[in-house]
């Protein structure tokens, strides 16, 4: 039974691989199509290697997926992917459908959160990325009911707007990945050897503030929170405040939760501070960081003076 349901699992999941990777290869065609680009072959083959390895990596060579990737990231480094001329509403139109819609716009998104924790929870074999995807399916159906839109409008804005995110989309996939060459490579025991030398022995305080500080630092690096954690985890948190007697279970839960602190203030967590500048297209596209910075600040400091009471 529970290898059918795994099957089941594995089966959605390429179903939404698969239509993330006709995304993609619809903004090469896109790219291609722009005959005013000057960069239009490098930034189809991007798309359309990076389509190869959500569609088809499963069933080619690893060896082909690897080449694939360090050549989307050298047509990247080479500024040889740009974002490709679109037909986007005049200011009149969007101020005019945003005043017909209202708050009504926000249900979508409000359904997409809901039906993900509702999937999640009652089919959790199913995994968090189906719930996502499947709630995402639901969300759009709401979508066409409120705003009345045609559906060939969601594939045109859907390709727009992985269009502007551009390469930096994929950046939460490349890092959570090296994350995990880290810690096989063992970066976590350097980790640990550098810190020994500066934190005295037995100081709690000291080794709390290296692991909250050096998990927002890493993610920072990162990116990614979950990257982060198993190697600072490993460097800092298991010798120096597990070792010592701290909660386990406290230290897991703050030590994630101040690595999210780092993901405030980073570029490399595009998904969450690069992207939505996209989106929203703003003048400057760090200007979400930038808000952020004091809030991120103060929760750092929280979460030491949280991990030092409640930990030990």
């Amino acid at each position: 039974m529970m290898l059918q349901v795994a099957g089941v699992s594995e089966f959605i999941a390429e179903i939404y691989f698969s239509i993330i990777g006709i995304i993609f290869i619809l903004v090469g065609l896109k790219a291609l199509e722009d005959t005013q680009l000057e960069t239009r072959v490098g930034t189809a083959v991007f798309w359309f290697l990076l389509a190869l390895t959500f569609i088809f990596g499963p069933y080619i060579p690893h060896w082909i997926s690897g080449i694939a990737i360090i050549l989307i990231a050298c047509l990247s480094a080479q500024g040889q992917v740009k974002l490709s001329k679109s037909d986007v509403p005049t200011p009149e139109e969007s101020r005019e459908n945003a005043n017909r819609l209202g708050n009504k716009v926000f249900i979508p998104a409000l359904g997409l959160a809901i039906f993900a924790l509702v999937v999640a929870t009652l089919l959790p074999a199913l995994g968090a990325n189906n719930a996502i995807g499947i709630s995402a399916t639901i969300a759009l159906v709401i979508a066409f009911f409120v705003t009345k839109a045609k559906p060939n409008l969601a594939v045109k804005d859907g390709v727009r707007l992985m269009d502007s995110v551009g390469p930096t989309g994929i950046l939460p996939q490349l890092l959570a990945a090296l994350g995990a060459v880290f810690t096989v490579a063992g970066i976590g025991n350097i980790v640990s050897g550098s810190v020994s030398a500066i934190i005295p022995e037995g100081n709690r305080l000291a080794a709390v503030i290296a692991y909250c500080v050096g998990m927002a630092l890493f993610t920072v690096i990162m990116g990614n929170g979950f990257a982060a954690f198993s190697v600072i985890t490993v460097g800092i948190g298991i010798p120096f405040l597990i070792a010592q007697g701290a909660n386990p279970v406290v230290v897991g839960a703050l030590g994630l939760t101040a690595g999210y602190c780092g993901t405030l203030l980073t570029p490399m967590a595009a998904n969450f501070n690069i992207m939505p500048a996209a989106l929203l297209e703003t003048k400057n596209k760090y200007m979400i960081i930038k808000a952020q910075v004091p809030v991120a600040i103060t929760m750092l400091v929280v979460h030491v003076a949280l991990m030092y009471f409640l930990a030990f």
